[in-house]
């Protein structure tokens, strides 16, 4: 049986974390289930900064194969990559993205920059590596997103700026990069629809459609944290995934297919992603970003589409394991 033990590994948690990171103990509980139904024998980990425990432990353990949960370390989403890394470090295979893919995709800028180079559209933004570029910027609504962090880490009414130009929003940026909270952005807001294009071990799941439903006029349509956690807020219970299009929604549903393919070919991603897309009022898609390690609860979006699939939650871990061992 020594060759059926796995690593879940996790970024470490405590009781005074928030929603968002405490959801990864839901996760690795989830999949330990799934594991054990395979017939492995799964052990649960937690991954901090304390980089010779975790050698020690990994070393004792000599898995199969390690699935790879982890979202930050030390609560730092600009660490994300240390994980993978080490596990590549270790020769050990993981599930999941390389680490590469996972740093390149968590550093927005840095993901935004590759998606030009493909030739994929993403909203016009500000922040360093293109402040020459400020210019061609229009007044308008821009959103100062963190560079690292989910959008549940940054946002908040101080992120929603009106400008009337690229001066006033280099000023507005340059404040909020010093209120100690990281690194941030502007990018400009894209008022439209939302759609998540989850891929799963190359295949495309069915692409879900998020709706805001009787958002008043002067609310933006973004998913925030309280939309994601606070389960008795406006935004959580009038922020809904839909799988259901009308005919004539399949053009835009396979232009979007066809941007997350090459989004997965061009930054070699793997495993499982989900894509982000906001479309708008000319149909026109635009990349919000990718998620290369994206949350697999099982009230969670990425489950959601493979369960439309017609996928079990055990089904889809067995999948994302299969795909890790073939490597």
């Amino acid at each position: 049986m020594k060759g059926k033990k796995t690593v879940i590994l996790h970024n470490q948690v405590t009781v005074d974390s928030p929603k968002d990171e405490l959801d990864v103990l839901v996760q690795a509980e989830e999949i330990e289930r799934a594991l054990n139904e395979l017939g492995y024998r799964p052990e649960i980990v937690p991954f901090s900064l304390d980089m010779e425990k975790a050698i020690r432990t990994l070393r004792q353990i000599e898995p199969l194969f390690v699935f790879n949960l982890v979202e930050s370390v030390a609560g730092d989403g600009r660490l994300i990559h240390l994980a993978p890394a080490l596990l590549d470090h270790l020769g050990l295979r993981f599930t999941g993205c390389s680490q590469e893919a996972v740093f390149v995709t968590s550093n927005k800028i840095l993901g935004k920059r590759l998606l030009e180079q493909s030739g994929v559209s993403t909203p016009p933004w500000l922040g360093a590596g293109n402040m020459k570029e400020k210019a061609s910027l229009a007044a308008g609504t821009y959103l100062l997103k963190s560079v690292w962090e989910h959008a549940s880490n940054w946002f908040d009414e101080s992120s929603i700026v009106q400008v009337s130009d690229a001066t006033e929003l280099t000023d507005l940026l340059e404040k909020k990069n010093r209120s100690g909270r990281g690194q941030f952005f502007a990018e400009r807001y894209i008022e439209g629809r939302e759609f998540n294009q989850a891929v799963l071990t190359e295949e495309f799941l069915p692409l879900a459609e998020i709706k805001f439903i009787d958002y008043p006029d002067d609310k933006l349509h973004i998913v925030d944290f309280r939309a994601k956690w606070e389960e008795e807020s406006f935004e959580y219970v009038h922020t809904q995934r839909s799988f259901e299009f009308p005919a004539a929604d399949q053009p835009l549903l396979a232009e979007l297919n066809s941007i997350a393919g090459r989004c997965w070919d061009f930054i070699n991603l793997r495993g499982y992603v989900r894509v982000d897309f906001r479309v708008d009022e000319n149909n026109r898609p635009w990349v919000l970003e990718i998620n290369s390690n994206p949350c697999l609860s099982p009230d969670g979006g990425f489950y959601a589409a493979a369960k439309r699939q017609g996928l079990s939650f055990t089904a889809m871990v067995e999948r994302i394991v299969n795909d890790c061992l073939s490597r």
